[in-house]
């Protein structure tokens, strides 16, 4: 049954945390993950402390009270700021300036000056027992079709440590937990929204909105990059946090699933105010208790951060565009949806830009871009970092700008190929001396009665790249 939205007074707010693309945010640590073994493991049990209100944190007093043990595999690609041995480093500029680019486009409003954070997190997650966060902006907004979401603030903050395995030792009464610190000070930007959001449809469309303007900018792309928590409740209830909340098809579900939770709760009066996590079939289940302003202190080792105003204007000058504008920006070359899905998604939009000043051919430019350096890395087991380094855009320049004077576009693909194989350009671009008639000819000869499928097989298996299927065709037809 559908719910009437408004009656039960619903009221969202999401909460979004995006790794930067960068090293990492509080040394020059490269922001690497890790799955090969550790050089070694240290061991700590974490306490939490009073904050800035002279209390302990009731989610911070949550942990302590599970009495764990918590190991830190460290890899070469670590130093001593991750393993709380030595006081942060200077605030990544990178990463500040990507973060100021999202505020520019969420329309909010920057701090001049703001303090770095410690955020008291006990779960492990951080050896130093918290997270270091600080405010970057604050007051925007987005449009949505039901009206405007006021984003309450954006903060620039450090990644939490990766768990690896939880074991509950029986013997001694404790559990113990091992992390890895390869994600631990990974710069993310933290978005917060208002409870403006009213309807489920309205959740996921701001989400989605945000997440668009979130990959205009340069952040880590793929599974575990972006968390997503949606804050939930309906008149009566108290607000409920929700965990894992980013799976797109499931949003509008689990919203719904956890209104008829808390109207359950309102009736047997057993609404609380707590945290809990995305299940699989799109319920939720508890976790801890909701964290209050008690975690909070300043963080005593890195100076105020200074934000000014000729970085906050030229991080406006130099705004991404958003996935909407490319998309209209290549629909005007007449490319087909299928080409312009895998243009934005492999981030190639400035690489056809570039290319479209070489050659005028959109359909061969988004192809080299996408489509034929995925069938040649398949091809070749080749990486993706092996097939940029191989084909970067120089290379790429190169080949487009003899099309149709030193080769044809039969040709290109061919030549891709093989660079990747170690073929220098100079020799890839050189046309092979093979007399297509001769060897059609002579195959005919020594297999007579053969399909001409199965002759230009042959052919094309024999010289492997070096002529195209196209003139083998063309050979084939005046014999057969």
């Amino acid at each position: 049954m559908k719910q009437n939205y408004k009656k039960i007074g619903l009221k969202a707010g999401l909460e979004i945390h995006q790794q930067l693309n960068t090293k990492k945010l509080f040394c020059n640590c490269p922001a690497l993950l890790r799955n090969d073994e550790p050089d070694y493991t240290i061991k700590r049990v974490l306490n939490p402390v009073v904050g800035e209100t002279g209390e302990v944190d009731i989610a911070a007093a949550h942990e302590k009270e599970k009495n764990q043990t918590f190991n830190y595999q460290v890899f070469d690609t670590n130093c001593l700021v991750e393993l709380d041995e030595e006081p942060p480093h200077q605030t990544n500029e990178e990463a500040l300036k990507i973060a100021l680019q999202i505020s520019h486009l969420l329309n909010a409003k920057i701090f001049p000056v703001t303090q770095v954070m410690r955020k008291t997190v006990i779960d492990g997650s951080n050896t130093s027992g918290f997270q270091r966060t600080m405010m970057i902006a604050h007051d925007g907004y987005i449009q949505t079709s039901e009206g405007k979401v006021e984003i309450e603030s954006i903060a620039l903050e450090e990644d939490s440590a990766r768990k690896v395995t939880t074991e509950h030792k029986k013997h001694v009464g404790k559990n113990e937990t091992t992390f890895r610190l390869d994600r631990l000070g990974i710069p993310l930007v933290e978005i917060t929204t208002k409870p403006d959001l009213k309807t489920p449809e309205q959740i996921k469309e701001a989400a989605l909105k945000i997440g668009e303007i979130l990959r205009s900018c340069n952040v880590k792309r793929g599974i575990g990059t972006i968390r997503q928590d949606v804050n939930i409740s309906i008149k009566g209830s108290k607000r409920v946090e929700i965990k894992g909340f980013q799976d797109q098809k499931m949003m509008i579900k689990t919203v719904n699933n956890e209104i008829e939770r808390q109207q359950k709760c309102l009736d047997k009066k057993e609404c609380t105010s707590e945290v809990r996590k995305v299940n699989p079939d799109a319920t939720t289940e508890y976790l801890r208790p909701m964290p209050g302003s008690a975690r909070m202190y300043p963080e005593t080792d890195i100076p105020l951060q200074k934000i000014s105003r000729n970085l906050m204007d030229e991080t406006k000058k130099n705004l991404p565009k958003l996935s909407s504008e490319h998309k209209s920006y290549l629909k005007e070359f007449g490319l087909n949806d299928e080409l312009i899905k895998l243009i934005l998604k492999e981030n190639k939009v400035e690489d056809f830009k570039t290319l479209s000043s070489v050659i005028d051919n959109p359909d061969l430019i988004a192809k080299v871009l996408t489509i034929f350096q995925k069938e040649i890395a398949k091809k070749e087991t080749k990486s993706q970092e092996q097939m940029a380094k191989a084909l970067n855009l120089h290379t790429l320049e190169a080949i487009l700008e003899v099309v149709g004077k030193k080769i044809q576009i039969h040709d290109v693909k061919n030549i891709l190929q093989k660079i990747v194989q170690g073929t220098t350009l100079k020799e890839a671009l050189k046309k092979s001396n093979i007399n297509l008639a001769e060897e059609v000819q002579r195959l005919i000869k020594e297999k007579p009665g053969l399909s001409q499928g199965a002759y230009m097989g042959l052919i094309m298996a024999k010289f492997k790249g070096q002529v195209s299927g196209k003139e083998v065709s063309e050979a084939l037809r005046e014999f057969i």
